[in-house]
C-alpha cells in the first residue's frame, strides 16, 4: 500500500494536510510568530505558547507537556525555531505512541487491527449518536473486503430504525450480509444471532453496530457489558477489538462525550471520524493521551474509501512544524 487513499485520487498525506488545515495554521503562524530568532525562551513565552497550543484542540493536560519539554530543553536560550520545532514534533509523537503496541505497518492496512487466526474475529464499534458512526463501520467493512476478508455486519442500534435503514444500504452497497433485528428490540440479542451466523457461515469479520443514546448512563453501560458478554459466550475472546468512533470536529466535547463509552465498551481504539478542513486535527492528541487509547484509523472523507490508517509519524508531519 502507498501514501495514496485506495482510489488514487489524492495522496494520503495531502488528505491529511487538508483535514489538519485548522491546526496546521495556528501551529504554522501563531507558534512561528511566537518563536522568532533573537528572542529568549522565557516564561511569558512559554505561557503565550501553550494558550495558543489549547487553541489547537490539543487540551491542556496534552499542550502541559509539550510545553514543560520545551522548557525544559530551551529555556533561557536564544530562540532557536529549527530546534523548538524538532522537539514540538517529537514530544508529540511520543504522546501519540506512548503505552501502545499497535502496529502502524503502511503496506499493510489491518495491522492495526487485532485479526484472529482462525475463526471470526468480532469487531464492536460505539460512539454518541452523529459522529459518523455507520458511515465508519461501512467504510471499515470496505477496507476489510479489499483486503480478502468475509464481512458480516449487525445492526444493534435497534432504537434509531435509520440506522439500521443505513446500515442495511451500506450492505447491499458492499455486498456483505446483515443481521437485524425489529425496531427497539434487545440489541444484545442482535449481537447473539450476529455471532451464531458468523461461527455458522465462517466468515473472518463480524461488525456489531451498537446504540449511541439510550435513556440514562446506566442503561448504557449496562447494556454493552451485555452485548459484550453475549458475545464471550459465544465466540471466546470476542469482541477482539472495539473500536469506539469520535467526531473530530466536536473537539474537547467529544472526548468528554467519548470517555463514558469508552468505560462501557472496553475500547482498544479509536476511529476519528470527519477529519476535514473544518477540524482542529489536533483533537487526536488528547485522545491518545487523556483516554489512553490508540487512534487506529481516520476519515478523511465523505467517500466509503476515506478511511485511512493512522499513522503517527505521518500525523506528526502533516501538522507543519
Amino acid at each position: 500500500m502507498t501514501l495514496k487513499s485506495q482510489d488514487g485520487s489524492m495522496g494520503w498525506l495531502e488528505k491529511l494536510q487538508g483535514g489538519l488545515k485548522k491546526t496546521r495554521d495556528v501551529l504554522n503562524t501563531d507558534v512561528r510568530d511566537i518563536f522568532k530568532s533573537g528572542r529568549i525562551v522565557d516564561e511569558e513565552l512559554l505561557e503565550e505558547f501553550e494558550s495558543r497550543l489549547i487553541r489547537t484542540d490539543m487540551g491542556v493536560i496534552a499542550a502541559d507537556e509539550i510545553v514543560e519539554e520545551v522548557r525544559d530543553n530551551h529555556k533561557g536560550r536564544t530562540v532557536d525555531p529549527d530546534a523548538i520545532s524538532e522537539t514540538i514534533r517529537e514530544k508529540i509523537l511520543s504522546i501519540l505512541v506512548a503505552g501502545t503496541d499497535v502496529t502502524y505497518d503502511m503496506e499493510r492496512p489491518l495491522s492495526p487491527l487485532n485479526l484472529t487466526e482462525t475463526g471470526p474475529t468480532v469487531i464492536l464499534v460505539s460512539g454518541v449518536n452523529g459522529v459518523g458512526k455507520t458511515t465508519s463501520i461501512a467504510k471499515l467493512a470496505r477496507l476489510l473486503r479489499d483486503n480478502d476478508k468475509s464481512v458480516l455486519l449487525a445492526a444493534g442500534d435497534t432504537f434509531r430504525a435509520a440506522a439500521v435503514e443505513q446500515l442495511t444500504m451500506w450492505a447491499g452497497r458492499l455486498g456483505c450480509e446483515i443481521i437485524t433485528g425489529d425496531a427497539n428490540v434487545d440489541p444484545a440479542s442482535v449481537a447473539h444471532r450476529g455471532c451464531e451466523a458468523a461461527l455458522a457461515k465462517n466468515v473472518d469479520v463480524l461488525i456489531i453496530d451498537t446504540a449511541g443514546r439510550l435513556q440514562t448512563q446506566k442503561n448504557l453501560m449496562d447494556e454493552l457489558g451485555k452485548i459484550r458478554r453475549v458475545i464471550s459466550k459465544q465466540i471466546p475472546d470476542g469482541p477482539h477489538e472495539s473500536l469506539l468512533v469520535i467526531d473530530a470536529t466536536t473537539g474537547q466535547n467529544g472526548i468528554s462525550q467519548a470517555k463514558n463509552f469508552s468505560e462501557a465498551a472496553g475500547c482498544t481504539g479509536i476511529v476519528l471520524s470527519k477529519l476535514d478542513g473544518s477540524a482542529k486535527g489536533g483533537v487526536v492528541i488528547p485522545v491518545t493521551k487523556e483516554m489512553s487509547i490508540p487512534v487506529k484509523y481516520i476519515g478523511t472523507g465523505e467517500g466509503v474509501d476515506d478511511l485511512s490508517m493512522f499513522n503517527p509519524r505521518d500525523f506528526v508531519t502533516a501538522l507543519g512544524l
